[in-house]
């Protein structure tokens, strides 16, 4: 079984372990009603519309 030479030192196991911990941008996609960015799969704040149908009643 193999065995390391030395101890890995603390920044090399915290650059190991950062690489996984990116953010990332949400997706953004356009409302086809109203032309707003709103998330996907999720009722469009502006004009309240999902999938071409009007679900909350906005003024």
């Amino acid at each position: 079984m193999a065995v390391p030479k030395r101890k890995t030192g603390r920044a090399v196991t915290h650059a190991r372990r950062s690489a996984n911990c990116k953010l990332e941008v949400a997706a953004r996609s356009v409302c086809p009603q109203c032309g707003a960015t709103k998330l996907p799969h999720f009722v469009c704040p502006n004009c309240g519309s999902y999938k071409g149908r009007e679900v909350i009643v906005t003024d």
